[in-house]
């Protein structure tokens, strides 16, 4: 199997995941107690709006033709429109998406420029002080509530200290790196200790390898050994604690957006809510889900490029 040959069995794979997602976000309507055209519009419904969105939305059909509806129209790209805002639910997204995607990509650069030289750094003293402390300290970041953690921060380095802004997402591409320092740094918060303990481990393991102890006995300088020989075989098993954590964070990003004031997606979805927009919170649920598919997807592929010997056999 080549790499097209990879890449499509893990498309295909997809496949029956994103169908289940879709039948979710599909029932979300239908699992509103009572009329859901009569809940959606709360006080301002009447028997014309109600019959209106009946006829709109198709709820005057069986569930099946319901659903075939609901394809069509995603299919075409059409989420519906918002109740709210006024707005196609497609372009509403699209505006609220570079600030969520800001983040995500944020915080998995500042994860692994965390974990990575600390991980190494542990392996390197193997129940050293270092590795202690290495091990040790970051477990505050897991233990603490994000939100809590995002306070601390703000109150610290905004507030305090005046180095970054208390909120917002910046404008060009350095107000972006400035404005959304803080509120990745609290995601890679999360996201650091179980790295560097998976990354801990995988590096132990390979340099009890006997093609480290040759390298050794050649002389191969310690930087060498670490960085080129033993990181790179190491590296895979974080790799997929990685994408596990940061398809589960990405459904928190919802709460540091609130925190932080940052019109992501994850704000745009809280805002809905409360509105009972939710043709809005049915597109946003989509997103947030084939994110999370992708995030597992470059996972896939990144075992290939990091390893070949899982390139053409998996």
């Amino acid at each position: 199997m080549g790499r097209t040959g990879f890449v499509a069995q893990r498309l295909l794979l997809l496949i029956p995941v994103a169908v289940g997602v879709t039948i979710i976000v599909f029932f979300m309507v239908h699992l509103i107690p009572g009329d859901p055209a009569a809940t959606i519009l709360g006080i301002h419904a009447t028997p014309k709006g109600i019959a209106l969105l009946h006829q709109q939305w198709g709820l005057n059909r069986p569930l099946p033709s319901q659903y075939w509806l609901f394809m069509d129209r995603l299919f075409h790209g059409n989420l519906g429109q918002s109740l709210y805002y006024g707005a196609s639910v497609s372009s509403l997204i699209w505006s609220h998406l570079p600030p969520t995607l800001w983040l995500l990509a944020y915080a998995v650069v500042l994860t692994v420029l965390i974990s990575v030289p600390l991980a190494v750094l542990a392996a390197s003293r193997r129940d050293g002080v270092r590795d202690h402390v290495v091990r040790a300290v970051p477990l505050v970041g897991l233990g603490m509530p994000q939100f809590w953690l995002g306070f601390l921060l703000i109150y610290l380095f905004a507030i305090s200290l005046h180095l970054f802004p208390v909120s917002g997402y910046g404008s060009g591409f350095t107000g972006h790196l400035q404005s959304m320092f803080l509120p990745g740094l609290t995601v890679a918060l999360a996201l650091t200790p179980v790295v560097i303990r998976s990354l801990r481990a995988s590096m132990l393991d390979v340099l009890g390898a006997d093609y480290i102890t040759t390298a050794r006995s050649k002389g191969v300088s310690p930087r060498r050994l670490y960085l080129r020989h033993a990181l790179r075989n190491a590296v895979i098993p974080a790799v997929t604690v990685l994408a596990i954590n940061v398809g589960f964070l990405i459904g928190a990003t919802v709460i540091i957006e609130q925190i932080f004031a940052i019109p992501g997606i994850g704000q745009l979805m809280i805002n809905s809510i409360f509105q009972r927009d939710f043709p809005v919170v049915q597109g946003v649920t989509l997103v947030f889900a084939v994110m999370v598919v992708l995030v597992n997807l470059m996972a896939d592929l990144s075992y290939a490029a990091l390893d070949p010997r899982v390139r053409f056999d998996r």
